[in-house]
């Protein structure tokens, strides 16, 4: 007879189930996001690479083009021509730093920023209904596990890269 009972097997079983479930629903997160961000960017006459670097400069900026580049997780000098695309279609202006006249940052016009609020007002309807569902503190778990998903992908992304 086996000292582990059938009860304390499935409980390994069914916490490996769940993950891998937690998981295929993470890439379909995924996957579903990337169409949105595909049909926004195709509303807004942008690449899906131009996209990605507008939400880092409006979230985290502003930025210096290195800076933006490591954030995406682009080479240097892709950047030149996502910065140019996104200087021409009124998107992004470059300044001299303040603190360094002969460096550049790159930060988002308020203008076009409303028009990007505008094209992604249904997500966020969506999302404000989904959250109401949850009390504060499911959110802060939902929050925390999000934050540490984000970081575990720049953990592996970093990984990938060297």
């Amino acid at each position: 007879m086996s000292s582990i009972s059938n009860q304390e097997a499935a409980t390994p079983r069914r916490r490996r189930r769940a993950v891998a479930e937690l998981k295929a629903e993470l890439r379909g997160v995924r996957v579903q996001l990337a169409v949105l961000n595909h049909q926004v960017g195709t509303q807004a006459e942008l690449k899906d690479v131009d996209l990605d670097c507008l939400d880092l400069i409006s979230s985290r900026g502003p930025l210096s083009p290195s800076m933006l580049a490591k954030h995406a997780g682009l080479h240097p000098a892709t950047m030149t021509g996502i910065l140019d695309r996104l200087e021409r279609g009124g998107w992004i202006v470059r300044d001299r730093d303040p603190s360094d006249r002969r460096a550049v940052v790159i930060r988002v016009l308020p203008d076009r920023n409303a028009e990007m609020f505008r094209l992604y007002s249904g997500m966020n309807s969506l999302m404000d209904t989904i959250c109401a569902d949850y009390d504060d503190a499911e959110i802060a778990v939902i929050t925390d596990f999000l934050r540490r998903v984000q970081a575990a992908g720049r953990t592996a992304s970093e990984e990938l890269g060297n």
